[in-house]
């Protein structure tokens, strides 16, 4: 005889021990990433070369546009406040609204998605050994400028403490994290309105980063690479 789903069934997909299992190990592997992010030695004249040397890079492309759209967005008032709130915010609000959401609602996708974040989040923390590097806010002789820093305060702006490394600018984990989430929710919603928004999230976010002065558009692009290796090898995971 088939089983009545009963309210604990539909509340907790797969018991509540794996709800906390899945919050403990996201969380776990979540502040791991953010620790050892926070304790790379990413020499400072190092860090800087690399930055230098990513201007270089683009300006040798003659794509070296992030001072113009940092410059457009600061002289609009709604538009800055809007990028910097969201810089600020987007990871813990947005993200982590998704993965619960997901658990929950389409606990089956859950699990791969869940994979991608710790493969992505790992690569990260190579890449942020090998090539640290400082991000564009640090370079106000090319006309940029710390808008977030501007907005929330110095202190807050760090308020991560040991959590905090201003020279991981390579990859963008803004931009893979928005990928890791807007790729699935726009395939896994209904509601037409919301596939939009999922779709358009990435670019969102990206706009975003660079008009706060955290990041060159090369970071995107390789945020953008290490959410699809995570994505490729969390399919044999």
């Amino acid at each position: 005889m088939r089983r009545v789903k009963t309210v604990h069934d539909w509340a907790f997909p797969n018991g509540i021990i794996d709800a906390f299992r899945q919050m403990l190990l996201f969380m776990g592997a979540y502040y791991l990433y953010r620790i050892v992010r926070g304790q790379v030695d990413g020499e400072t004249a190092i860090a800087f070369e690399h930055g230098r040397d990513l201007i270089a890079v683009e300006k040798g492309l003659h794509l070296f546009v992030e001072p113009d759209i940092q410059q457009w967005a600061v002289t609009v008032a709604p538009v800055i406040d809007f990028a910097n709130f969201m810089y600020v915010n987007s990871h813990f609000m947005i993200t982590t609204t998704f993965l619960i959401w997901l658990y929950f609602a389409r606990n089956e996708a859950y699990y791969y998605v869940r994979n991608m974040f710790m493969i992505a989040m790992g690569i990260a923390l190579v890449l942020y050994v090998l090539y640290p590097t400082a991000p564009p806010r640090f370079f106000p002789e090319y006309g940029f400028t710390d808008s977030v820093v501007e907005f929330v305060g110095q202190s807050a702006s760090q308020s991560a403490g040991a959590l905090y490394n201003p020279y991981a600018a390579i990859p963008s984990m803004h931009i893979a994290f928005a990928l890791m989430i807007a790729i699935p929710a726009a395939q896994l919603v209904k509601w037409k309105p919301l596939k939009m928004f999922w779709s358009v999230y990435p670019l969102i976010v990206s706009f975003v980063v660079i008009a706060t002065g955290n990041h060159f558009w090369i970071d995107i692009v390789l945020g953008a690479a290490t959410a699809g290796a995570a994505a490729w090898m969390a399919t044999y995971a």
